[in-house]
């Protein structure tokens, strides 16, 4: 292009053509490099796996586990890990093959799918003894029951797929719901339903006779006619075969005649359906197969990881099950049934059985082991072949009537019932929470009921295939419970002693915290305690600290904590479980002394730099005034420097050495005349010695702090209390007895310096009354270093 601008005769044209080559090639270069530059933004707006050509397999399965397990600075957590044997890895491939089989065409998925999910109906249906049923397989537990419930508005209501909810609005709905039902269960059908919360009735259980965890069903009667009078549509009714709390079942049969009375769909789902596939099957379970509709949970129950859940249902019409979502066409919902379809293969029949029964032999190992064991109560006692245990630690204290405590009725009064409830309370967290630190493969929670409060529960049905537990865990669970008691039991009779004790002492507070498994709570009032604020106190903080600091050295095995009170910000001790009898008095008392001792050590330091301020003000006034005597008394002369030293020389002046001492303890400035003169300040007098505030009481030998060692002396055999007396008495002897120290400690060792025993009976001076240089040695140093 240059060669032919140069052919143009008009130099004219021939610039400006030049010109709009280089106008074009910036403009080529600048859109070149904002394409440039907007690659790399994007490439940069990209995260960081992702950039690049990939990673390979072990990089991502690396991050994986890293994800799983945490990386190697944190600490290893105590969560429970699930036992996944070769059942489990049966049912993980179920998966991988599931997304395996969905590629294969549309001829052979849908032979495969029919095969899988009618082979798994079948056999579900067998085991469970549940003839002529379908199944719906679902992820969420409570999906399959939001599924029933759209069939039974769909078999009830002809016209709701034309007019919808205008149906439900001329004849409402009523689904019958337990007080024992599992929480929010009600909520989510109302949410997935579209239906208003009046729609659910919570239908209250026994408060006379039988269970108090199993539904009324006479006040369920009146229920169902109330509202067929008010122009209601009683609907649907959910029983329980082993409530989620304490796996009571409901009286089925009577709800099974009820339901068909009033056309009701009975729908029944718990815990306790798993027996259904052992031999013997109590009545009230058995029951459960002549319902309208199930739910299964095989997953727990066998322990297979990723294993969906079942609802069986008896219905004819094809169509409305379609429209209620209990059966589709898609691939992906019918293959869910895959893993299962594997892993009950695997099992065969006798594995099934084997692992439900092996559930239902523990909770009965640790049912009949726990009724030898005292102050321990069973709430399932009835429930002879119910699959789950539930216990609590119960004492009946002096002058309670066992029926009463034995039997918690809901309108008694709080006097009678509350107060040993929430005193144990704590104490049953605190043996939960041990017994599954200890045994952790035991499975055991902790749940706080209504009428029974904080219990321990063991359901073995849901635990024992994914945790591997054991009879001998079991085992080790009683004889935790076992050793646990001792402490239970002393610390619940001292929690009354602690808290007369601490409400007698001056200076202290009890403070009445129920979710404190210990003996109790004390708070000191220090002198500027605000009794009427709530709000985070600074100074008695600081007091609390140390007092923890001291009662934590005293190494004794009553265990301390600091924590802020029950009703307010203010701090408090805590004292924890009592694993033997404790002196209370001497406990309480060490808690008052220390903590008054603790306060007016920090007022004394508190005090301490105003004091010494102001005493080297005062000692610099002092010595100013001092200066200026001098100076009168030498004369202005001899200030002058020449004139000053020939007088000095002719006239020496004989000026004392005068300085300033300053006595912490008294808080006063004294003369050092006396010290220049003597060299040893005889008249000074020795500040007494602070007494010990703490109480000491005479040990034997290894024993520690707060102990009894004379309580039960009655018990004691003669020689016992002989052979108690001769170590006090050696005691003594190798200390010299309190009054030999007391003579050691008044009379003084004798100084090489000082007069002789012969010369002060002469002179007839005390002796006891004098001081030695090598005490006031170090009391001179100081006076030299203030001065």
């Amino acid at each position: 292009m240059d060669a032919s601008l140069e052919k143009i005769a008009d130099p004219t044209l021939a610039e400006m053509g030049k010109n709009l080559k280089e106008a074009v090639k910036m403009l080529e270069d600048s859109q070149r490099r904002t394409e440039e530059e907007n690659g790399k933004k994007i490439s940069g707006d990209i995260p960081g796996p992702l950039q690049g050509s990939g990673q390979d397999m072990v990089s991502i399965l690396q991050v994986v586990q890293n994800l799983m397990h945490g990386d190697e600075d944190e600490e290893p957590q105590s969560a429970r890990i699930q036992n996944i044997g070769e059942q489990g890895h049966i049912a993980l491939l179920g998966h991988s093959l599931g997304a395996y089989i969905s590629t294969l065409d549309k001829e052979k998925l849908r032979k495969l799918m029919t095969r899988i999910l009618s082979d798994t109906t079948l056999w579900l249906c067998r085991i469970f003894r549940y003839e002529n049923g379908c199944a719906y397989f679902h992820e969420e537990e409570r999906e399959g029951l939001a599924k029933i419930c759209r069939l039974a508005i769909h078999s009830r209501y002809e016209d709701f797929v034309v007019d919808g909810f205008n149906v439900l609005y001329n004849k409402k709905p009523v689904i019958y719901l337990s007080a024992a039902a599992r929480p929010g269960l009600g909520q989510y059908l109302c949410n997935q339903l579209g239906l208003p919360f009046p729609c659910l009735c919570r239908v209250p259980c026994n408060t006379m006779f039988g269970s108090q965890h199993q539904m009324d069903v006479a006040f369920l009667e009146k229920l169902i006619k109330d509202d067929i009078e008010r122009g209601k549509l009683p609907l649907l009714l959910v029983a329980n075969a082993g409530t989620a709390a304490v796996g009571h079942t409901d009286k089925i049969g009577r709800l099974k005649e009820l339901c068909e009375q009033y056309g009701i769909w009975l729908h029944v789902e718990g815990v306790n359906l798993a027996t259904l596939a052992l031999g013997y099957v109590s009545s009230s379970v058995l029951a459960a197969t002549k319902c309208d509709s199930m739910t299964l949970t095989p997953g727990p129950w066998l322990g297979l990881p990723a294993v969906p859940a079942v609802t069986l249902y008896k219905h004819d019409d094809p169509a409305l099950t379609l429209v209620a979502g209990l059966t589709s066409n898609k691939p992906a919902d019918k293959l869910r049934a895959l893993p299962l379809w594997l892993s009950l293969q695997y099992l065969g029949l006798d594995g099934i059985v084997e692992r439900i029964k092996h559930a239902c032999q523990l909770s009965q190992r640790l049912q009949e082991s726990l009724k030898k064991v005292n102050h321990i109560k069973i709430l399932v006692e009835d429930e002879l072949s119910s699959p789950v245990v539930v216990f609590r630690f119960f004492q009946e204290l002096p002058g309670s009537d066992p029926v009463l405590k034995a039997v918690p009725v809901p309108n008694m009064a709080p006097s009678a019932v509350g107060r040993e409830r929430h005193s144990c309370d704590a104490l049953n967290r605190w043996l939960g929470e041990q017994l599954k630190q200890l045994v952790p493969e035991s499975g055991l929670t902790v749940m706080d009921l209504e009428v029974e409060g904080v219990c321990i529960r063991f359901s073995p049905l849901m635990t024992a295939a994914v945790l591997g537990t054991r009879g001998e865990d079991v085992d080790q669970v009683v004889a935790c419970i076992q050793s646990k008691l001792p402490i239970l039991t002393c610390t619940l009779q001292l929690r009354e002693e602690f808290k007369q004790e601490v409400t007698a002492a001056a200076g202290l507070l009890y403070v009445d915290d129920p979710n404190w498994p210990g003996i109790g709570g004390v708070r000191y009032e220090h002198a500027n305690d605000d009794k009427s604020s709530l709000k985070l106190d600074p100074e008695g903080e600081k007091i609390h600290a140390g007092l923890l600091k001291k009662l934590n050295e005293l190494e004794s095995d009553l265990t301390f904590k600091m924590g802020p009170e029950y009703k307010s910000m203010k701090s408090c001790i805590y004292v924890g479980m009592a694993s033997d009898d404790v002196d209370i008095s001497e406990l309480v008392g060490t808690i008052a002394v220390t903590a008054r001792e603790i306060e007016e050590n920090s007022r004394l330091l508190e005090n301490m730099t105003e004091v010494v301020r102001k005493g080297i003000q005062e000692a610099q006034v002092q010595l100013q005034k001092a200066n200026e005597e001098r100076l009168l008394e030498e004369g202005v002369l001899r200030q002058i420097p020449v004139v000053g030293s020939v007088l000095n020389w002719f006239s020496p002046v004989q000026a004392s050495q005068k300085g300033r001492t300053f006595n912490l303890t008294a808080g006063s400035l004294e003369s050092t005349e006396h010290t220049y003169v003597y060299k040893v300040q005889g008249t000074g007098v020795t500040p007494p010695q602070t007494p010990s505030g703490t109480r000491t009481k005479q040990r034997l030998p290894g024993q520690k702090p707060f102990k009894r060692s004379l309580r039960g002396s009655d018990a004691l055999s003669e020689t016992s209390s002989v052979s108690h007396i001769e170590d006090l008495e050696k005691m003594e002897h190798l200390t010299g007895g309190p009054e030999q120290d007391a003579l050691e400690t008044s009379s003084p060792e004798p100084h090489p310096g000082a007069p002789t025993l012969q010369d002060t009976e002469q002179t007839g001076a005390l002796q006891n009354g004098a001081q030695h240089t090598e005490d006031d040695r170090p009391q001179v140093e100081e006076l030299e270093s203030l001065r």
